[in-house]
């Protein structure tokens, strides 16, 4: 099985802003505790899995589950990493119109089969968009729902430097 290398990788798929922000504010203080690299689900593949020592997974909710292209990343890496990244910590962010919750179980299930480890609960942020028009605007996350991101990104990082996890 391949070392894995020492960094935190963050896997993002936002397809009105939201997400992408909160990504990036779980970098911003991320970076100041362990290296950290962020990476769109599109162009993350099985190598960038086995070359991390931990992941923060980020993605909006859609229609009451894990957008599309989140899941895609998933099922294109899943099988390829399988047995090779039992017990990496993890956490996950999700932005959610209303509530967020299906979308973080179906992550969980899946880091579940890969035998990572939940070291923080999962962040949901609501954008209470509920309108056809409010669904598909660009987003703006407060800066109180960013600190928490923040927050989020430097404990990862912090646990991945100082061995905890």
């Amino acid at each position: 099985m391949p070392m894995p290398g020492t960094h935190l990788l963050i896997v993002y798929h936002s397809r009105t802003g939201g997400t992408e922000q909160m990504a990036r504010a779980a970098l911003s203080s991320a970076q100041g505790e362990a290296e950290t690299h962020i990476k769109h689900a599109c162009d993350t593949g099985p190598e960038d899995l086995l070359s991390a020592a931990g992941y923060l997974f980020a993605a909006p909710e859609n229609l009451a589950a894990l957008t599309g292209e989140m899941k895609e990343f998933f099922d294109r890496c899943y099988y390829p990493v399988l047995g090779e990244l039992e017990g990496r910590p993890y956490a996950q962010m999700i932005c959610a119109g209303s509530d967020g919750e299906n979308a973080a179980r179906q992550t969980a299930r899946i880091a579940t089969g890969w035998r990572l480890k939940e070291v923080q609960p999962p962040l949901i942020i609501c954008t209470h968009a509920q309108s056809p028009e409010e669904i598909l605007a660009p987003k703006t996350i407060s800066q109180p729902d960013l600190e928490k991101c923040r927050e989020l990104g430097a404990a990862l990082g912090a646990g991945l430097a100082m061995g905890a996890f």
